[in-house]
């Protein structure tokens, strides 16, 4: 994680406490001090030269632009002067999926990954990344839209895992379920309608785990690359255990099944 214990600016101790950044100078700052930004939110139809110049900055890094309506930046706004963009601050630097398995052969480890499709809560995704590295995955994949982010929530949640386990953010988690076949992995999604039993799986070698979300569960085109669709046992009225709780059945299942 970065420590900025160097300065004191009132924009980073800022971003320490909540995570959001606010103004059009504030948002400058973080972008040319090179802080860890996770996505900046800009008021949609705003014609605005320094929005325009800022939005401009942040994709040249790669952080994600969204416009955003007003109202919605009014209940993001902690100041009530956000001057039509707002950033959120990642609590730490985004690691690469080529850095994880990397990480993983250096152990000499059959590579674990959970792979998150568009979970937007960050109390799911917090606890996802707590339980991955409580036990031992080699890091989280998420997708750059529609998911949470590694925002000061996300980072509560998770107890301080994010402080020792990687996460990757990629563009198109379709493309990336194709890179991780062709290094070797075998892909199993979680579906209530999977073909296999988790107990039944074969969880020992090269795997990553992907977790949809909670409303729709994984989308078509990321269900169509999985190897294997892995159900849960159900015993109860309720049919599902929510995004965190399914990762933490299969995740363990995995750890039993490598010791």
């Amino acid at each position: 994680m970065k420590e900025y214990t160097h300065r004191r600016s009132p924009i980073l101790e800022q971003e320490r406490a909540d995570g959001i950044i606010e103004g059009r100078n504030a948002v400058m700052e973080a972008l040319r001090s090179g802080a860890a930004i996770d996505k900046i939110y800009i008021a949609k139809g705003d014609t605005d030269n320094t929005l325009g110049y800022i939005a401009a900055a942040a994709r040249s890094r790669g952080v994600v632009v969204v416009e955003a309506d007003r109202r919605k930046l009014d209940g993001m706004s902690r100041t009530h002067s956000h001057q039509g963009v707002i950033a959120v601050a990642a609590v730490r630097e985004y690691a690469s999926v080529e850095d994880i398995l990397a990480a993983a052969r250096e152990k000499g480890e059959a590579p674990l990954l959970v792979v998150c499709d568009e979970l937007s809560d960050p109390h799911n995704l917090g606890a996802v990344i707590r339980t991955a590295e409580c036990a031992g995955a080699h890091g989280v994949v998420i997708p750059k839209r529609r998911s949470a982010g590694l925002t000061a929530v996300v980072a509560k949640t998770s107890a301080g895992a994010v402080s020792y386990l990687p996460v990757a953010r990629v563009s198109n988690l379709t493309t990336l379920l194709k890179q991780l076949k062709e290094e070797g992995l075998w892909i199993f999604g979680t579906a209530a309608d999977g073909a296999t039993p988790l107990y039944q799986a074969d969880l020992k070698g090269p795997a990553a785990i992907v977790i949809g979300s909670e409303g729709d569960g994984m989308s078509r085109l990321v269900r169509e690359q999985c190897d294997f669709l892995l159900s849960i046992p159900m015993r109860g009225q309720v049919n599902s255990l929510n995004a965190s709780a399914a990762a933490a059945v299969v995740l363990y299942e995995a750890v039993r099944q490598r010791i």
